[in-house]
């Protein structure tokens, strides 16, 4: 079977807001989510800004009794899941719940719930240590819990492919409705690690902005400035569906997935290859999936992090992919105002690139001041853009060398 999958609902939890309204105006004002981190003193820390979720009370979305088996990355999950299916009018039957899954990924997990536990053990024990600390901490229990909120017995699965996750698990997702193994599946992205270790760990590798003073404009990819990105936090979640499932209940359509591609640089273990081979395979590999040439795409959600090395590769990357015709593509990097969701990244992004299909919109690169020669493309600097969105790329990579991109369409009826 080869079914055609579009795109029901979407549920965005960023630190631009909790809810698809405040994201979406957020991005199309332009405006930045990023701030000094309050979750611990980080005095100390050479970064001491994230993007964090601002006024999350997990008790809106998860039962009091339920809030401590579950980390951060989870709650984030299951309510971006519950964004989700409200947007998407849907609610699991009984008499379809096997057809109805859940792919919900993340690229670290439950690292503030090691970070707790492990203090306890060391200050008073391992009789301490909870009985909820791996249920509630390992990668696969955001789909877990989310399948059981909402009866889902169908495919109940999760990807952990670091930055890409988001976009691996909406793309495999995608794949199990195509092939008829499901007529509807939560797919997406969540993290929740502005934590110490985490920040410590990254700050280590040297891959965070250090733009302290200006909190705002430290995420700015493609610009001659950019020093690194900026952790994030959150959850992307969209509702995928069989065309002909979504027809019958009447449900409103915001883009079709066209195409899905995946591939590996077998280079580095975070450094992508000079020439951007994996990306320009990975971004053909999603092209020719969906049936149609480079030509055909209007718009680029670049992976677009605001490090040095990474946005000069992917905008070799598009040079070949698209040649001649590279700078007359629009391609802007949401990172610049939400920030680097890490796994929940690709989830949040093709969101954002469904609401720019169906609205016709293009969301800017903001903090975009200085051009930088080898990143010389459109990059929607600073402000929004109304232009006609028909077929639009969606990129995501990796440490590992992985990488994923989603194709998605205008939806025609």
């Amino acid at each position: 079977m080869d079914r055609r999958v579009v795109i029901t609902g979407v549920g965005m939890v960023s630190p631009l807001g909790i809810g698809n309204q405040e994201n979406w105006q957020g991005l199309l004002q332009g405006r930045s989510g990023i701030g000094p981190i309050t979750r611990f003193d980080a005095g100390d820390y050479p970064c001491r800004i994230a993007g964090e979720v601002k006024g999350f009370n997990p008790e809106d979305w998860v039962s009091k009794k339920d809030v401590k088996k579950m980390d951060l990355f989870i709650h984030y999950a299951m309510a971006a899941a519950e964004i989700a299916m409200r947007d998407a009018a849907f609610q699991v039957k009984p008499s379809e719940a096997d057809r109805v899954g859940v792919y919900i990924g993340s690229g670290i997990g439950g690292l503030p719930s090691i970070e707790r536990q492990h203090a306890i053990l060391l200050r008073e024990g391992p009789r301490r240590v909870s009985p909820f600390f791996i249920i509630g901490l390992i990668v696969n229990m955001a789909s877990g819990q989310v399948s059981i909120r909402y009866g889902a017995k169908g495919p109940n699965q999760a990807a952990c492919t670091a930055c890409a996750t988001g976009t691996h698990a909406i793309g495999d997702a995608f794949e199990i409705i195509k092939r008829g193994d499901a007529d509807v599946m939560i797919a997406g992205g969540c993290e929740g690690v502005i934590a110490p270790l985490c920040v410590g760990g990254f700050s280590a590798m040297r891959a965070l902005s250090t733009r302290n003073d200006d909190p705002p404009g430290a995420s700015r990819p493609f610009d001659a400035g950019r020093d690194g990105f900026v952790i994030s936090e959150g959850a992307g979640i969209v509702i995928l569906e069989d065309l002909g499932h979504a027809v019958r209940r009447h449900a409103a359509v915001y883009a079709e997935v066209a195409g899905y591609g995946v591939s590996g640089d077998a280079y580095h273990v975070s450094a992508p290859a000079e020439d951007g081979d994996g990306p320009v395979r990975v971004m053909r590999r999603a092209i020719e999936d969906a049936g149609v040439d480079p030509t055909a795409i209007d718009y680029v959600n670049a992976h677009g992090t605001s490090t040095p090395q990474g946005d000069a590769v992917e905008t070799r990357a598009l040079k070949t992919l698209f040649g001649e015709r590279a700078r007359r593509v629009a391609v802007s990097s949401t990172k610049s105002m939400t920030g680097h969701l890490l796994g929940g990244a690709g989830g949040l992004e093709t969101a954002i690139v469904a609401l720019a299909v169906r609205e016709d919109v293009v969301p800017p690169t903001i903090n975009y001041t200085t051009p930088d020669p080898e990143c010389d493309l459109d990059y929607v600097p600073n402000e929004a853009r109304r232009m006609a969105v028909r077929y639009a790329l969606n990129n995501s990579f990796g440490f590992g060398g992985t990488n994923a991109a989603l194709v998605l369409k205008k939806y025609e009826g």
